[in-house]
Protein backbone atom coordinates (compact mmCIF):
# COMPACT_ATOMS: atom_id res chain seq x y z
CA UNK A 1 0.00 0.00 0.00
CA UNK A 2 2.91 1.97 0.80
CA UNK A 3 4.58 1.90 -2.50
CA UNK A 4 0.92 2.49 -4.07
CA UNK A 5 0.44 5.54 -2.63
CA UNK A 6 4.23 6.66 -2.95
CA UNK A 7 3.49 6.14 -7.05
CA UNK A 8 -0.01 8.30 -6.57
CA UNK A 9 1.71 11.52 -4.88
CA UNK A 10 4.30 11.31 -8.13
CA UNK A 11 1.44 11.15 -10.32
CA UNK A 12 0.06 14.52 -8.27
CA UNK A 13 3.42 16.24 -8.48
CA UNK A 14 3.45 15.95 -12.06
CA UNK A 15 0.21 17.10 -12.38
CA UNK A 16 -2.43 14.51 -12.89
CA UNK A 17 -5.78 15.36 -11.10
CA UNK A 18 -7.02 12.47 -8.55
CA UNK A 19 -10.54 10.87 -9.14
CA UNK A 20 -11.17 8.57 -5.89
CA UNK A 21 -10.43 5.07 -5.00
CA UNK A 22 -11.49 1.74 -6.08
CA UNK A 23 -12.64 -1.71 -4.03
CA UNK A 24 -11.49 -5.19 -5.53
CA UNK A 25 -11.91 -8.53 -4.05
CA UNK A 26 -14.45 -7.86 -1.21
CA UNK A 27 -16.47 -11.00 -1.27
CA UNK A 28 -16.56 -13.84 1.09
CA UNK A 29 -14.59 -16.78 -1.38
CA UNK A 30 -12.54 -13.96 -2.21
CA UNK A 31 -11.59 -12.62 1.35
CA UNK A 32 -10.96 -16.53 1.52
CA UNK A 33 -8.76 -17.03 -1.06
CA UNK A 34 -6.77 -14.04 -0.19
CA UNK A 35 -6.99 -14.38 3.69
CA UNK A 36 -7.67 -11.05 3.77
CA UNK A 37 -10.34 -9.56 6.63
CA UNK A 38 -11.35 -6.46 3.98
CA UNK A 39 -11.76 -5.42 0.22
CA UNK A 40 -8.10 -4.32 -1.11
CA UNK A 41 -7.86 -0.44 -2.11
CA UNK A 42 -6.38 0.87 -5.19
CA UNK A 43 -6.58 4.65 -6.61
CA UNK A 44 -8.33 6.48 -9.51
CA UNK A 45 -6.59 8.88 -11.48
CA UNK A 46 -8.94 11.28 -13.59
CA UNK A 47 -7.40 10.89 -17.13
CA UNK A 48 -8.46 7.31 -16.65
CA UNK A 49 -11.75 8.20 -17.54
CA UNK A 50 -13.44 7.75 -20.90
CA UNK A 51 -17.00 8.29 -22.32
CA UNK A 52 -19.54 6.21 -21.81
CA UNK A 53 -19.82 4.34 -25.81
CA UNK A 54 -16.43 4.97 -26.72
CA UNK A 55 -14.04 2.48 -28.22
CA UNK A 56 -10.86 1.79 -26.57
CA UNK A 57 -7.96 -0.89 -27.56
CA UNK A 58 -5.98 -2.94 -25.11
CA UNK A 59 -3.00 -3.58 -27.63
CA UNK A 60 0.02 -4.41 -25.22
CA UNK A 61 -2.77 -5.77 -22.18
CA UNK A 62 -2.28 -9.66 -21.14
CA UNK A 63 -5.59 -10.23 -19.67
CA UNK A 64 -8.48 -7.85 -20.23
CA UNK A 65 -11.50 -7.46 -18.36
CA UNK A 66 -14.44 -5.53 -17.71
CA UNK A 67 -16.09 -5.08 -14.38
CA UNK A 68 -19.78 -3.20 -13.86
CA UNK A 69 -19.54 -1.55 -10.62
CA UNK A 70 -21.16 0.63 -8.17
CA UNK A 71 -19.84 4.56 -8.07
CA UNK A 72 -20.14 6.15 -5.13
CA UNK A 73 -19.95 9.80 -5.35
CA UNK A 74 -18.62 11.70 -2.15
CA UNK A 75 -20.43 15.28 -1.19
CA UNK A 76 -18.08 15.58 2.50
CA UNK A 77 -14.81 14.53 3.54
CA UNK A 78 -14.74 11.57 5.44
CA UNK A 79 -12.39 11.29 8.38
CA UNK A 80 -11.34 8.06 9.90
CA UNK A 81 -13.77 6.31 12.72
CA UNK A 82 -17.33 7.75 11.44
CA UNK A 83 -19.91 6.34 12.65
CA UNK A 84 -22.66 4.62 9.82
CA UNK A 85 -24.60 7.66 9.83
CA UNK A 86 -22.03 10.25 9.48
CA UNK A 87 -20.59 7.87 6.60
CA UNK A 88 -24.16 8.16 4.72
CA UNK A 89 -24.15 11.79 4.90
CA UNK A 90 -21.16 11.97 3.18
CA UNK A 91 -22.81 10.29 0.31
CA UNK A 92 -23.99 12.69 -1.96
CA UNK A 93 -25.48 10.02 -4.70
CA UNK A 94 -25.00 6.59 -6.61
CA UNK A 95 -24.05 5.78 -10.27
CA UNK A 96 -22.93 3.29 -12.59
CA UNK A 97 -19.08 2.53 -13.18
CA UNK A 98 -17.77 0.21 -15.67
CA UNK A 99 -13.98 -0.77 -14.62
CA UNK A 100 -11.27 -1.94 -17.44
CA UNK A 101 -8.48 -4.22 -15.62
CA UNK A 102 -5.85 -5.84 -17.11
CA UNK A 103 -4.96 -8.90 -14.97
CA UNK A 104 -1.49 -8.90 -15.30
CA UNK A 105 -0.23 -10.20 -11.78
CA UNK A 106 -1.32 -13.29 -9.56
CA UNK A 107 -3.90 -11.71 -7.42
CA UNK A 108 -3.10 -14.61 -4.61
CA UNK A 109 -0.27 -12.07 -4.21
CA UNK A 110 -1.94 -9.29 -2.47
CA UNK A 111 1.10 -7.15 -2.08
CA UNK A 112 2.01 -7.44 -5.44
CA UNK A 113 -1.31 -6.45 -6.93
CA UNK A 114 -1.44 -3.73 -4.61
CA UNK A 115 1.45 -2.43 -5.80
CA UNK A 116 0.10 -2.77 -9.05
CA UNK A 117 -2.89 -1.10 -8.15
CA UNK A 118 -5.14 -4.12 -8.68
CA UNK A 119 -4.98 -3.73 -12.30
CA UNK A 120 -6.77 -0.37 -12.90
CA UNK A 121 -6.41 1.12 -16.32
CA UNK A 122 -10.27 2.76 -17.49
CA UNK A 123 -13.38 3.60 -16.18
CA UNK A 124 -16.61 4.78 -17.70
CA UNK A 125 -18.98 6.72 -15.29
CA UNK A 126 -22.37 6.93 -15.64
CA UNK A 127 -23.10 10.61 -13.05
CA UNK A 128 -24.22 10.73 -10.05
CA UNK A 129 -27.74 10.39 -9.38
CA UNK A 130 -28.70 12.57 -6.08
CA UNK A 131 -31.97 9.85 -5.16
CA UNK A 132 -29.54 7.62 -3.91
CA UNK A 133 -28.30 10.05 -1.28
CA UNK A 134 -26.63 8.81 1.42
CA UNK A 135 -25.82 4.94 -0.57
CA UNK A 136 -29.24 3.90 -0.29
CA UNK A 137 -29.66 0.90 -2.98
CA UNK A 138 -33.16 0.56 -2.77
CA UNK A 139 -34.95 0.88 -6.44
CA UNK A 140 -32.09 -0.01 -8.09
CA UNK A 141 -31.19 -3.06 -10.61
CA UNK A 142 -28.43 -3.75 -12.68
CA UNK A 143 -28.58 -5.57 -16.30
CA UNK A 144 -25.34 -6.22 -18.38
CA UNK A 145 -24.65 -6.63 -21.64
CA UNK A 146 -21.98 -8.67 -23.82
CA UNK A 147 -22.20 -7.67 -27.72
CA UNK A 148 -26.12 -7.16 -26.77
CA UNK A 149 -27.23 -10.33 -25.26
CA UNK A 150 -27.96 -9.80 -21.40
CA UNK A 151 -25.86 -11.99 -19.65
CA UNK A 152 -26.42 -10.82 -15.96
CA UNK A 153 -29.48 -9.16 -14.00
CA UNK A 154 -29.51 -8.79 -10.45
CA UNK A 155 -30.39 -6.32 -7.86
CA UNK A 156 -27.83 -7.93 -5.33
CA UNK A 157 -25.25 -5.08 -5.22
CA UNK A 158 -23.38 -6.38 -2.05
CA UNK A 159 -23.00 -10.44 -3.02
CA UNK A 160 -19.23 -10.10 -4.33
CA UNK A 161 -18.32 -6.96 -3.07
CA UNK A 162 -19.50 -6.87 0.81
CA UNK A 163 -21.82 -4.22 2.50
CA UNK A 164 -21.76 -1.09 1.04
CA UNK A 165 -21.44 1.38 4.03
CA UNK A 166 -18.65 -0.92 5.27
CA UNK A 167 -16.77 -0.47 2.57
CA UNK A 168 -16.62 3.15 2.44
CA UNK A 169 -16.03 3.19 5.77
CA UNK A 170 -13.16 0.56 4.99
CA UNK A 171 -11.57 3.01 2.50
CA UNK A 172 -11.61 6.17 5.02
CA UNK A 173 -9.91 4.01 7.46
CA UNK A 174 -7.70 2.55 6.25
CA UNK A 175 -6.66 5.74 3.42
CA UNK A 176 -6.09 7.66 7.47
CA UNK A 177 -3.43 5.23 8.37
CA UNK A 178 -1.11 6.36 5.43
CA UNK A 179 -2.08 10.15 5.79
CA UNK A 180 -4.63 10.08 3.37
CA UNK A 181 -8.31 11.47 3.64
CA UNK A 182 -11.61 10.25 1.60
CA UNK A 183 -12.73 13.54 0.41
CA UNK A 184 -15.74 15.42 -0.79
CA UNK A 185 -16.13 15.21 -4.73
CA UNK A 186 -14.11 11.92 -5.04
CA UNK A 187 -15.96 9.07 -5.80
CA UNK A 188 -15.68 5.45 -4.83
CA UNK A 189 -16.11 2.24 -7.05
CA UNK A 190 -17.06 -0.50 -5.14
CA UNK A 191 -16.21 -3.61 -6.61
CA UNK A 192 -17.65 -5.44 -9.31
CA UNK A 193 -21.26 -6.91 -8.91
CA UNK A 194 -20.42 -9.68 -11.30
CA UNK A 195 -17.12 -12.18 -11.64
CA UNK A 196 -14.87 -10.23 -14.09
CA UNK A 197 -15.68 -10.29 -17.71
CA UNK A 198 -12.98 -11.43 -19.80
CA UNK A 199 -13.12 -9.43 -23.43
CA UNK A 200 -12.05 -9.84 -26.26
CA UNK A 201 -10.96 -7.34 -29.94
CA UNK A 202 -14.37 -6.28 -31.18
CA UNK A 203 -16.30 -6.80 -27.58
CA UNK A 204 -18.84 -4.82 -26.27
CA UNK A 205 -20.17 -4.33 -22.63
CA UNK A 206 -23.29 -2.52 -21.41
CA UNK A 207 -24.28 -1.58 -18.31
CA UNK A 208 -28.04 -0.69 -16.86
CA UNK A 209 -28.15 0.66 -13.66
CA UNK A 210 -32.05 0.76 -13.99
CA UNK A 211 -33.36 3.27 -13.48
CA UNK A 212 -30.22 5.10 -14.47
CA UNK A 213 -28.93 6.09 -18.01
CA UNK A 214 -27.25 2.86 -19.47
CA UNK A 215 -23.40 2.91 -19.72
CA UNK A 216 -21.21 1.10 -22.45
CA UNK A 217 -17.90 0.46 -23.56
CA UNK A 218 -16.22 -1.45 -27.15
CA UNK A 219 -13.00 -2.86 -27.71
CA UNK A 220 -11.14 -1.80 -31.01
CA UNK A 221 -11.21 -5.23 -33.38
CA UNK A 222 -8.11 -6.87 -34.19
CA UNK A 223 -5.54 -5.21 -36.68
Amino acid sequence: MQQQLRWRRELLAVGKKPLGWKLAFGGPAALERLRTNAPLVGFLMADAVVASGSEVSFAGWKKPAAEPELAVYLGKNLPSGADRMTIMEAIAGLGAAIELADVDHPSDDVEGTLARNIYQRRVILGGCDATHVGGKLFGLNARVFRNGAEMANTSDFEALTGELITNVSHVADLLAQFGETLRAGQIIIAGSITPPIWVGPGDSIGFHLEPLQRISINFAAAP
